[in-house]
């Protein structure tokens, strides 16, 4: 048994259909724009396995280096604004691959040149664990 709205409905859903297969004026250009939108979606979904596969690469290659890098030691250090322009600068002139290595080249070059500092700095760390040890003495001497 059927109401009125139920037919209502049933005789509806079949125009709704037809109207979908008719194609109206300038609903071409949108089929075309949704059909080029799609193989574009389709296309990057198609390059993600190997992007990730990139991404893996550089993180292990990154690892590797790490590893290898048995004498250097990674240190984070602020800078200055115009001293990530100049190290970028050097990195995109080619001088250096990262940022980091041109900045880890400019404090070695700084130690050496401010060699005369260290050496002054030495002499006084010296010193003072000289006296360290004589005060550690003189209680020492106390306690007994």
């Amino acid at each position: 048994m059927s109401t009125s709205f139920q037919s209502q409905k049933d005789g509806s859903e079949k125009s709704e259909k037809k109207d979908e297969l008719i194609m109206h004026e300038g609903e071409a250009d949108q089929a075309d724009d949704r059909s080029s939108v799609g193989a574009s979606v389709r296309d990057m979904a198609a390059r993600i396995p190997e992007q990730l596969s990139a991404i893996g690469r550089d993180i292990s290659r990154t690892i590797e280096r790490a590893i290898s890098a048995k004498d250097d030691y990674m240190l984070a250090v602020k800078v200055s604004q115009d001293a990530q322009i100049k190290l970028g600068q050097l990195v995109q002139a080619g001088v250096f691959g990262t940022r980091a290595e041109a900045a880890a080249f400019l404090i070695d070059e700084g130690i050496k040149t401010q060699g005369p500092l260290f050496e002054r700095v030495e002499q006084k760390l010296g010193e003072i664990e000289r006296l360290r040890a004589e005060l550690r003495g003189m209680v020492g001497e106390k306690k007994e």
